[in-house]
């Protein structure tokens, strides 16, 4: 890609800005050649980190301020008093057309209110999802939402499916990826209302959607179905014990190949192999959790990331805009809007 592409950092974002944002965007630019930076945070603290890093001064601009949003922060209150933070700053750029995304390890909550205060949702969503890759047995699946959205409603969770259809398409390269509901069980008769509402018009809509049903929580890492769709409460506790269930396989691996001698040489004899899974479940690699639904490009990096991580929530933010989701997104709900769920039902 040779066009210019411009993205916004909020530099003072996460538990190890701003080292791990500068860090972060020297090693994406060594992916990303063609892409600028602008660089919201205070310039006393990023000029020095910036002077050392390998990054190229004709691409990457510093917008000083000495205001951010604390990791704690309640998300009305950084609202309200964070309109010359890092963050805000950040947003706002992509809302006046300077950058096409923003990229932020702070306040999730804090990103998401201001986001959608700032941007606006797309036409045709009520309320943006927090989307993300997950690994499986059969490569990568898509799953939303992760923490957004507490409650949902049928039409809630329909638009989702249809925003998680498109992303995995456009990112995924898809030509027809499945999308399931995550429930308690496969049977039509599982679940509460609002599942099973928004299951029954996905099975009879004219949308191109091939929904194969309802999920449970072991298909998620088996790979049944490209795309995952769940209300935010559940969804942010399946990513939480997914994340932990990887760390405490990794200390039992660890324990185990330190308990003996031959433990140990074993070890030495797998290593490679290790090598492989390490790099397969890294989560790094799948650092950078899109806000998909807004009427802007906006990728939240975990906080606790370092510079190869925040690199990676980089490259999520740069396939968003070269892929044209939310073009995409805009193009299936304007011609294929759905109707009420009680509608399709009745």
């Amino acid at each position: 890609m040779s066009q210019r592409l411009v993205l916004s950092i909020d530099a003072m974002g996460g538990d190890n800005a701003p080292e791990m944002a500068i860090q972060g965007c020297e090693l994406a630019q060594e992916r990303f050649p063609f892409v600028e930076f602008l660089l919201f945070g205070d310039e006393t603290k990023l000029e020095p980190l910036v002077a050392t890093a390998r990054l190229d001064r004709a691409r990457h601009k510093i917008v000083h301020t000495d205001e951010f949003v604390a990791g704690d922060a309640k998300p009305a209150i950084a609202l309200r008093a964070g309109r010359k933070s890092s963050m805000r700053l950040a947003i706002d750029a992509v809302r006046d057309g300077a950058s096409s995304g923003v990229v932020s390890a702070g306040n999730t909550g804090a990103l998401m209110a201001m986001a959608k205060f700032v941007l606006k949702t797309l036409p045709g969503i009520d309320r943006p999802a927090i989307a993300s890759l997950f690994p499986t047995m059969r490569g990568e699946s898509v799953m939303l939402d992760l923490g957004a959205n507490v409650q949902c409603n049928a039409d809630n969770l329909v638009q989702f499916a249809i925003m998680g259809e498109v992303f995995a398409r456009a990112v995924l390269g898809l030509e027809r990826p499945s999308v399931g509901l995550l429930n308690v069980g496969s049977e039509e008769m599982k679940g509460h209302e609002e599942l099973r509402l928004a299951a029954a018009w996905l099975r009879n809509t004219n949308l191109p959607i091939l929904f194969h049903g309802f999920v449970e929580g072991d298909d998620v890492p088996g790979g049944t179905v490209d795309v995952v769709v769940t209300d935010g409460f559940t969804g942010n506790v399946a990513l939480k014990i997914a994340e932990g269930t990887s760390k405490l396989y990794s200390s039992f691996l660890k324990g185990a190949f330190q308990s003996s001698f031959l433990a140990k040489l074993g070890y030495v004899l797998a290593k490679s192999a290790l090598k492989k899974v390490r790099l397969r479940t890294d989560p790094r690699r799948y650092n950078g959790a899109m806000f998909v639904g807004l009427n802007g490009i906006v990728v939240k990096s975990h906080g606790g990331t370092d510079a190869l991580g925040f690199a990676n929530a980089i490259g999520v933010a740069v396939d968003m805009v070269t892929h044209g989701l939310n073009d995409k997104i805009r193009k299936e709900l304007a011609h294929l809007a759905p109707p009420p769920p009680e509608a399709a039902i009745g």
